[in-house]
């Protein structure tokens, strides 16, 4: 047992639609007696994709005690339920969060005798952690110079609060607004957050991962229905949990009635537009 990152599921916001069944590359979820269940410690590596699967905001990332992942149990249990192909759509998921080189398991079939030429071998482990967690040096270029400092560039923020909990939804700035919501570690990474993505936007912010999303689609829905809108915006992270703000966006919409069609713009750790 050792501390690390794991899923946490309230079940009284679970409503057993199976979204996070699906969206766990490593089948470490299932839908027993009508709610979302954790199976097995050992098979979810806590990188967070089925949050952004879940509509209700009854999953998030936890850090306490539990059992390490295991990539070969988890690749056998994969291969047992879904078949090899999805054991190849796991290695590369854990690829994709973890920047290392992709895992490579042997998953030929052996016979009973249990031939050591048959059996299938972990060659590499790639390290746990929620992505949008794991610590990294991204080594930007530094070629401002001096006179680059003394520029002040103008804000284009046009309200206060920004922040989902606080605003308050008759707000006049969301009258017939084109309104941004803006996952808060977006304008950290990226640098032309005011001008290429606020300017001219009504700004709602908040974190799919750290707060009650359910909250978060009650105030987006009297936003939505209150205000004429003429468009939404959601500026999102590349790492898997920020697309639980896309759901909370789409959940919000369709608790509102609304019509409106919700545009996704994705930044990258790096500061690069995806």
């Amino acid at each position: 047992m050792t501390k690390r990152q794991i899923i946490k599921i309230d079940e009284d916001k679970c409503n057993g639609c199976g979204l996070c069944v699906t969206g766990c590359h490593e089948g470490a979820l299932q839908i027993i007696d009508g709610k979302a269940k954790l199976v097995n410690e050992e098979f979810c590596d806590g990188f967070g994709d089925c949050i952004g699967e879940c509509p209700t905001g009854a999953l998030v990332i936890e850090e306490r005690e539990a059992k390490e992942f295991d990539l070969k149990a988890t690749a056998e249990h994969v291969k047992e339920i879904r078949g090899e192909e999805a054991v190849q759509e796991m290695l590369k998921a854990q690829k994709a969060h973890t920047g290392d080189e992709e895992p490579a398991l042997d998953l030929a079939a052996g016979s009973e005798c249990g031939c050591p030429g048959t059996q299938m071998k972990m060659i590499k482990k790639p390290s746990a952690g929620c992505p949008s967690t794991k610590m990294r040096m991204l080594n930007q270029k530094q070629e401002a110079t001096e006179q680059n400092y003394d520029v002040e560039l103008e804000s284009q923020l046009q309200q206060w609060p920004v922040q989902i909990h606080l605003v308050p939804p008759a707000a006049p700035y969301f009258k017939n607004a084109d309104l941004l919501i803006t996952a808060d570690c977006v304008p950290v990474a990226y640098a032309n957050y005011h001008q290429k993505l606020l300017k001219g936007k009504a700004v709602a912010m908040g974190c799919p991962k750290l707060d009650d999303g359910q909250a978060y689609v009650n105030k987006l829905a009297a936003i939505i229905k209150q205000n004429d809108l003429q468009s939404i915006t959601v500026a999102r992270m590349e790492v898997p949990c920020c697309g639980g703000l896309v759901k909370i966006v789409q959940q919000a919409v369709k608790q509102a009635n609304s019509n409106l069609e919700v545009e996704i713009t994705t930044v990258g750790i790096g500061g690069q537009l995806k």
